[in-house]
C-alpha cells in the first residue's frame, strides 16, 4: 500500500490528512499516481498537479518524476506563507 499524506489546503481538498492506495503496477511516478488519482477525484489531482504544490518521498523531497513503489510514502507539500 502507498501511504499519501495530504498538508493543509489538499488536506481538505482531499478529506482528511492520510490515506493509503493500492498502487496499479502502472503507477512509476509521482506524477503517474496523480493521474491514478484524478481516475476518481479529478478536483484533489487538479490541486495536487498544480506547479506551487512540492512532493516528497519517504521524507525525501523529489521531483514530480520521481519513481516511486507500492511501499513508498508520498507527501503532497502545498506552499506556505507567512508573515
Amino acid at each position: 500500500m502507498t501511504r499519501l499524506l495530504y498538508f493543509g489546503k489538499l488536506a481538505d481538498i482531499a478529506g482528511g490528512r492520510m490515506r493509503e492506495i493500492p498502487a496499479p503496477d502502472h503507477v512509476e511516478t509521482i506524477s503517474d499516481l496523480i493521474a491514478h488519482i484524478g481516475e476518481a477525484d479529478a478536483v484533489l489531482a487538479a490541486a495536487l498537479a498544480d506547479e506551487t504544490v512540492r512532493y516528497a518521498v519517504n521524507e525525501e523531497i523529489v521531483s514530480r518524476e520521481a519513481a516511486i513503489s507500492n511501499t513508498d510514502e508520498v507527501a503532497f507539500l502545498p506552499p506556505v506563507s507567512g508573515g
